[in-house]
């Protein structure tokens, strides 16, 4: 069985059937269905083509193995392209949250924090994805921008996304905390963008933990301050309550503020948090951790397409980008599944070049690593210590 095939066969093709019908996204469809369109479009980022013409292409040259792929006969760029159009794309959309559903199950054994605490940590960012206003006229932003925002809350311990929104660029970052499920004893780490005290209330009465940085304009009173512990580089940990009067009205408690001076970098980074029990220097460690986030909207951008998009209509969009999250995830599920040591990036990377090879994916990475742990110990005589 083909490499690709492998990966394709983690998916439950009768839970994925389950999802088109619900949608009915084969009706009056004869031969490509939306499994084979989930195939090519999947093909297309596993292997980091270009356009849909460049992975066609692809296909066609390699036609001979299409059945075994389960695409069968060589497709038409207008056909894959008429699909994308106008088959809903909440068929991928449903199928990469059961996928990321079945991801934090199969990690539910994740390895714990740096900070020892019980609850998960989760960091809150988006991004925006620039799109031109000529060709998708209907992603508005600015008078001369367009764009679409994709809003994620990331597991920091497995960097599995626990829940993610495409939504139009304008919309505020912010406003996706009225969205997510706030869950006793997690942690939620944001930045500056997201400070709205009714919202960080409505985390501190759910019984969660918010850690976010200070605005410079904060106007606060302070209560009293903490005992600093020597060389940890906090400057100073006090507590404190707002002033302005619609800002203690929507958060009427005290919150901790914690100045930090990163010994590192030497940069003074002002924290919030509503814990009160943790360390200063572990709460500016759990900000610290949110780069991971960061990282999460660099790799997908980088190693999956959706910067540059297949179709210009908002549903071709919307159907790549969770198509192209569902193979992040299918990755991380193979991972799990096939017990593999190497990275995401280093699954990707070898997985893009040998989609066609009949070696079982367990094997094929434990011959990767043979040769990799191989070239850096090889004891042979070099040319110049003769």
């Amino acid at each position: 069985m083909y490499v690709f095939s492998q990966i394709m066969g983690l998916i439950s093709h009768k839970k994925f059937q389950s999802i088109v019908n619900q949608h009915f996204g084969d009706y009056k469809v004869k031969d490509f269905t939306c499994w084979k369109q989930y195939l090519c479009m999947a093909f297309g980022q596993l292997t980091h083509r270009e356009s849909l013409s460049d992975t066609m292409l692809c296909l066609k040259a390699n036609s001979g193995k299409l059945y075994h792929l389960g695409i069968g006969s060589v497709v038409a760029v207008s056909t894959i392209s008429r699909a994308n159009e106008t088959r809903s794309h909440k068929i991928y959309e449903t199928l990469a949250c059961q996928l990321i559903q079945e991801a934090k199950d199969l990690y539910i054994d994740k390895p714990e924090n740096d900070i020892g605490i019980q609850g998960s940590v989760f960091a809150i960012d988006a991004t925006t994805i620039d799109l031109s206003l000529t060709a998708f006229w209907w992603a508005t932003f600015r008078s001369t921008k367009g764009g679409i925002k994709l809003h994620t809350q990331l597991d920091l311990s497995t960097s599995i996304p626990e829940f993610i929104l495409v939504t139009p660029a304008s919309v505020h970052d912010v406003k996706i905390l009225d969205i997510i499920k706030i869950v006793a004893n997690n942690f939620y780490i944001m930045d500056r963008g997201y400070i709205d005290y009714k919202r960080l209330f409505k985390i501190h009465e759910h019984g969660a933990y918010f850690v976010t940085r200070s605005k410079d304009n904060m106007n606060y009173r302070r209560l009293y301050s903490n005992n600093k512990e020597p060389d940890s580089g906090v400057i100073y940990d006090q507590a404190v309550k707002l002033n302005n009067h619609y800002a203690s009205l929507d958060y009427p408690l005290k919150i901790r503020r914690i100045k930090f001076k990163d010994p590192d970098t030497g940069k003074i980074l002002v924290f919030l948090t509503n814990n009160f029990d943790l360390k200063a220097a572990d709460i500016a460690q759990l900000y610290k951790n949110r780069w991971k986030i960061e990282l999460f909207f660099k790799w997908i951008k980088q190693h999956l397409k959706i910067k540059s998009f297949w179709g210009q209509s908002e549903n071709a969009v919307k159907s790549q980008i969770w198509i192209a999250i569902s193979v992040y995830v299918l990755v991380a599920i193979a991972k799990k599944r096939f017990m593999i040591k190497q990275t995401l990036y280093e699954i990707l990377q070898v997985l893009s070049i040998l989609v066609f090879g009949k070696v079982p994916v367990n094997q094929l990475f434990a011959e990767y690593q043979l040769q990799y742990f191989k070239e850096h110990c090889d004891n042979q005589l070099k040319m110049l210590d003769l």
